[in-house]
């Protein structure tokens, strides 16, 4: 029979019309060992050692099974299946192992192989029988069994260390019945990407592995680099090693990029930072390491995947919603939300049934599973941090997720995004933590759909990360943030857009909250003429922005003109908005408090209460106004002269600040920071100090040391240290403030220039009158430049200048420029401001130093009918004033005194 193969000997029997052939296959000799069977990846290109390695040679020294799975961040070991991402180099880890136990000679039969299906697992376990068992190759599955059974240890028998690689199981169902035996010469390794339950049982460990470090990362690349002779800036290499997330395959892929297209780290960072370019333009043409996925398509098998998983179909717009987010952590709650639900349910067909809350966590829960997201109050969820309500994916698995949208799609979900923030953001900010997470969300979405969130108007959720960021004290950055809306909002829709509008207001409105408020009544001013224009004088807009305008005016030195424009602008508002709206109430709430800053503290006081009982009765008595307004009126109580009353009030405001806005709200700390202040007043300077410094660390564990809350918190700290008695400590504290706050807020700012001021005081106080004297002039020629001659600080820096002159031995001196300051004060702030009541005691004081005695008790006794009839008889200012008006009286040979 031309053409048949002959297999060995054949038997053939002839009768009966019958023909029987028996065939008889020569056994296959069986192969020694050691012996391998399949074939270990090559090592990648400048492999990097990493802990990881290490970790898993110690888990399998003396047998067991470990899954190598990747994750997002490390832990220690526990029994729980790790997050295992695509592209972590998990693969590389098991070869790197296995190949280093087969060349140490710690293995006699290694077996490798791909576990992407189970034909292709059963496939390669028959060929190892076969080759060391001599079993039959036409039935794998029997010779596939026949090989794990022998791996079972068997008394007598010659005992076989082996191991068995199982690389890249995509699906813990292909391994039913094909798990190795836990025995104590064999070892498992596994790589996957799923997280399922079925892939832990008895021996079998997992080994998390993340990213590389930042160090790990950077030392690749140079390493790649280096061997195709080409060199980096070690500072660019680490930034383009952060932008990809520190991911392996992306870090190689991106290398080779690197050397093919002869482009530099920096050139390549702005190619990934352009979002008109997908991740496939950024893919070297060919891959490095054996690579069979470019960074666009590597994950889209897992997402495939999960997609499947129940709910099904909802994977996979879950994750598109979350690319547009915060990689590090996105509230849960985001994605739960009515917005993320609609998403979930334009991706479901038919007459399916709405999705709920439960089907947005089941949707993230298949995406966990295959290591797509880590998803929170999960066990094996990676990170402590991940159990806090957070929801982590990783940067580059976003960047591929989203380039996979056509531009409708990339739009519409980006502001599905949005609107799913806002539909959690609390109008009240109790954790600061949430908070922070939504603005970090709100940034990611920004950089990669800014245009999106401007189709038409400008996105609400702008406004809000940038009130947030101003209400938590990151002053700075609300004026970053608003300066580049104001920008982006003129761009996409125009400059006389409503919005464009709104983001210069809140710009200036940061401006001034940050100090700056010359340059923020000027922006103000620039508004008002647009908003007149494009608006109308009774449109609410512009009302408000004339209030704002009043308002910065005041803070810039012109509290005069600010109560005058308040007052005229409180006859608008009532005839356009009426008596018991909000703004109205805001207004005359202002209004009043220029009113004390103009000199009268009791007038503001007194204004300031009844404005308080019509927002208690229109708003409530929680509302922010309310709050604001009692706090107001504790203030204006103090500089009254009672600051006893002031700290009581202060007191009951907190209460109420706890209760309604949580311990961690700005609004609840500065109220702490003003109840120290006036206890302080109060007559106990020691507990005013000792609050601050409690409230110092409060600060400290939410803001870093450079925020501004901080530079004025520590800025009070020393005066009150100072005032308890430690004058030379506050000295050393201020002079350490100095150079901080020159550093953050520059030489100019009046921040930096009130700490001068205070610094002088103190080292006068400590015993350097001569050198208080002699820092306050230079300081008074910057006040004047930036602040000018009628602004407080200006006046009190003046007044100090008096009084170290004095106490450096030249009274006449003092008394001349006291005699200056007063006309001024009473000029600017009127005669019975207190600030004007001290001037003229200080005055008397000197005149007498200076030789006229007589002078000195003609002036106190008018000043003590001015503080008794302004003050009262017992407060502390009328008093001193007393006791000093009798000393000078004897000095002038009118009757016993003592020394004032």
């Amino acid at each position: 029979m031309a053409g048949d193969v002959f297999h060995g000997p054949v038997a053939g029997q002839l009768g009966d019309h019958t023909t029987q052939y028996n065939s008889f296959h020569a056994s296959r000799p069986r192969a020694s060992w050691p012996h391998q069977v399949g074939v270990i990846p090559s090592r990648a290109e400048c492999f990097q050692d990493r802990a990881e390695a290490a970790r898993l040679r110690q888990v399998l020294s003396d047998g067991g099974t470990a899954a190598v799975a990747g994750g997002r961040a490390r832990r220690e070991l526990t029994g729980g299946v790790l997050a295992g991402l695509g592209g972590v180099g998990k693969t590389q880890l098991a070869a790197d192992f296995a190949r280093t136990s087969w060349s140490a000679g710690e293995v006699d039969v290694l077996v490798w192989l791909t576990a992407g299906t189970r034909g292709a697992a059963v496939d390669v376990y028959a060929r190892a029988a076969v080759e060391l068992l001599g079993a039959d190759a036409d039935d794998p599955e029997r010779a596939a069994a026949t090989f794990l059974a022998w791996l079972e240890p068997k008394s007598g028998a010659r005992p076989c260390r082996w191991l068995v690689v199982l690389d890249d199981v995509a699906d813990p169902s292909v391994l039913a019945g094909l798990w190795p035996p836990v025995s104590p010469l064999g070892r498992t390794l596994v790589t996957t990407r799923r997280r399922d339950a079925a892939l832990t049982g008895p021996g079998r460990r997992r080994i998390e592995v993340g990213e590389f470090t930042s160090e790990e990362a950077a030392d690749h690349l140079t390493a790649v680099l280096a061997a195709h002779e080409r060199t980096e800036p070690r500072a660019d290499v680490a930034a383009l090693a952060a932008d990809l997330g520190r991911l392996p395959l992306a870090l190689s892929q991106a290398a080779a990029y690197l050397v093919d297209a002869g482009v530099s780290c920096a050139s390549y960072r702005a190619l990934l930072a352009d979002r008109t370019r997908g991740l496939a333009d950024l893919s070297p043409d060919v891959l490095p390491d054996g690579q069979t996925h470019t960074m666009a398509a590597a994950w889209s098998l897992s997402v495939d995947y999960a997609d499947g998983l129940r709910p099904v179909g909802l994977a996979r717009p879950m994750l598109q919603l979350a690319a547009f987010l915060d990689p590090h952590g996105i509230p849960a709650t985001v994605l739960a939300g009515p917005p993320a639900l609609g998403r979930l349910a334009a991706a479901r067909s038919g007459d399916a049934p709405a999705p709920g809350p439960e089907d947005a966590a089941g949707a993230l829960r298949a995406l966990h599973r295959l290591s797509l997201v880590d998803a929170p109050d999960a066990p094996d969820a990676g990170p402590a941090g991940d159990r806090t309500g957070l929801v982590r994916v990783h940067r580059i698995v976003q960047r591929a997720t989203r380039d996979t949208l056509t531009p409708d799609a990339y739009g519409d979900t980006a502001r599905a995004a949005a609107d799913a923030l806002v539909s959690v953001w609390p109008e009240v900010e109790r954790d600061a933590a949430h908070a922070q997470a939504l603005r970090a969300c709100t940034a990611a979405l920004t950089a990669c759909a800014e245009a999106a969130l401007h189709h038409r108007e400008a996105h609400g959720v702008l406004f809000r990360a940038g009130g947030s960021l101003g209400d938590s004290g990151r002053l700075g950055a609300a004026v970053a943030h608003f300066r580049h809306l104001a920008e982006t909002t003129r761009h996409h829709l125009g400059a006389d857009h409503p919005d464009t509008l709104t983001a210069r207001g809140d710009l200036a409105l940061w401006r001034g909250e940050a100090g700056d408020h010359a340059g923020a009544a000027a922006a103000f001013a620039d508004l008002l003429a647009d908003r007149l224009r494009v608006l109308g004088a009774d449109h609410r807009d512009t009302l408000s922005t004339r209030l704002q305008l009043a308002r910065r005016r005041g803070a810039a030195g012109d509290p005069v003109g600010a109560a005058t424009s308040l007052l005229d602008l409180l006859h608008d508002m009532v005839r356009v908005l009426g008596p018991d709206h909000a703004h109205t109430l805001a207004t005359r709430l202002s209004a009043a408090n220029w009113l004390g800053d103009s000199g009268d503290s009791a007038g503001a006081a007194t204004s300031i209460a009844d404005v308080l009982d019509d927002m208690v009765r229109v708003l409530g008595p929680d509302d922010a106004y309310t709050l604001v307004a009692r706090s107001d009126l504790a203030h204006w109580r103090g500089q009254a002269g009672d600051p006893a009353g002031a700290a009581a009030a202060t007191a009951d405001l907190l209460a109420d600040r706890l209760r309604v806005l949580g311990r961690d709200h700005r609004a609840t700390l500065v109220t702490r920071h003003n109840l120290a202040h006036w206890r302080g007043r109060a007559g106990d300077p020691a507990g005013a100090a000792a609050a601050l410094a409690d409230l110092l660390r409060d600060r400290l564990r939410l803001v870093d040391p450079d925020h501004y809350d901080i530079v004025m918190l520590r800025g009070d700290l020393a005066h009150w240290r100072g005032e308890a008695g430690d004058r030379a400590g506050a000295a050393t504290a201020l002079a350490d403030l100095l150079g901080d706050v020159t550093r953050l807020l520059g030489p100019g700012h009046p921040e930096t220039l009130a700490i001068r001021q205070n610094l002088a005081r103190w080292r006068g106080e400590s015993g350097d009158a001569a050198g208080a004297a002699a820092a306050l002039p230079e300081l008074l020629d910057d006040l004047l430049r930036v602040l000018g001659p009628d602004h407080p600080h200006t006046l009190a820096t003046r007044h100090n200048l008096a009084h170290w002159l004095g106490e450096a031995g030249d009274p006449a001196g003092a008394a001349g420029v006291y005699a200056d300051v007063l006309a001024d004060r009473l000029r600017v702030l009127g005669p019975d401001e207190p600030d004007t009541l001290v001037t003229r005691h200080s005055l008397a004081h000197w005149q007498g130093r200076a030789g006229d005695p007589a002078a000195a008790a003609t002036a106190l006794a008018a000043l003590l009918r001015d503080m008794l009839r302004v003050l009262g008889p017992d407060h502390p200012h009328t008093l001193v004033a007393r006791s000093h008006l009798a000393y000078w009286r004897a000095q002038n040979g009118e009757g016993p005194g003592t020394p004032g």
